[in-house]
């Protein structure tokens, strides 16, 4: 059994780190958050400490790593607003224990750089959670691709809404210099699980970037690519929002759907059994996302020509 801390414990996807863990087989021991709203805890581990100061925190994990009685943090899990990853992993490593941080695992492929630095000298390890490269049908995708021998490259549309209301904004998710904006706060496990399907990236051309949502299209040695992403509710399809469904999932491979709406409920606690089996993965896993979303923030978007999303056609109609 490992022990485990946990920053960001108010934060939405807390509960699947804690479940994770508890699935695993581990104990939570420690939990940090300036938020007290985390009576969650008490469903998984109801006994562990809990801190609104992180100072309080540092000492306590401080405290256990040099105690004798066994009681040390093995990890550290990182549920924190994205711009505080990189600080966060820094702090498990220097702690002696591992990382295992939520998408983005920083914002700037330089940090990268610095975490590597970092793990060699403490011999501690950063482990993120990429969810999608476990998901049986993209899974499958992955190994089908693999498999194929053509000599064109296969034509992808990729669109995903989740709407959310009006807090977004005023959120630090609103904050492009907090969450890295849309790109990355929605879409950087896309296209994590693109690259990790279709291999090196080699284009990358923005055509909308706003608070809301975000188009472009990126060019793997596999595969050309239209991408839409968007927090905005008008954006799901009518036939659907009129249902009353506020989420819009969609990839299309040379036209053909590629159904992956199910299968994302225990994702996280897969992610933790590889992590702990020595097969997580890894800061160099994610530098190509990294410098995808990075590129994506930093760009000035091209006029609604060439190879544009459907949704973007829709709109310009």
């Amino acid at each position: 059994m490992k022990n485990f801390a946990l920053i960001g414990a108010a934060g939405y996807i807390a509960p699947r780190h804690m479940q994770a863990i508890k699935a695993t087989g581990n104990a939570l021991l420690a939990a940090f958050d300036p938020n007290d709203s985390v009576g969650i805890i008490d469903s998984h581990f109801p006994n562990a400490d809990f801190f609104t100061e992180f100072e309080r925190f540092d000492r306590h994990v401080d405290m256990r790593r040099r105690a004798r009685n066994g009681g040390q943090i093995d990890y550290v899990s990182i549920c924190s607003p994205n711009y505080l990853h990189d600080s966060h992993m820094r702090f498990a490593l220097r702690s002696g224990a591992h990382a295992i941080c939520e998408k983005p695992v920083v914002l700037n492929p330089w940090n990268i750089d610095g975490l590597e630095e970092i793990e060699r000298e403490t011999g501690r390890r950063v482990n993120t959670i990429l969810q999608l490269r476990l998901h049986p049908a993209i899974v499958a995708l992955r190994d089908k691709v693999a498999r194929e021998r053509r000599d064109t490259k296969y034509e992808v549309d990729l669109a995903y809404v989740t709407s959310r209301g009006h807090w977004y904004l005023q959120s630090w998710k609103g904050d492009p210099k907090k969450s890295g904006g849309i790109a990355t706060n929605i879409g950087v496990h896309f296209f994590d699980m693109l690259h990790h399907i279709f291999g090196k990236l080699q284009s990358n051309v923005v055509h909308l970037s706003s608070e809301t949502k975000a188009a472009g299209y990126l060019e793997y040695e596999k595969a050309r690519v239209r991408w839409f992403l968007s927090v905005d509710i008008e954006d799901v399809p009518a036939a659907i929002r009129d249902g009353g469904q506020r989420t819009y999932r969609s990839i299309t491979v040379d036209g053909q759907e590629i159904e992956f709406s199910g299968g994302f409920t225990d994702l996280h606690d897969r992610s933790y059994a590889e992590i702990l089996s020595g097969r997580g993965f890894g800061l160099e896993a994610c530098r190509t996302s990294i410098e995808t979303v990075a590129s994506i923030r930093t760009s000035t978007p091209i006029s609604f020509e060439g190879d544009i999303h459907p949704f973007l056609t829709r709109k310009i109609a």
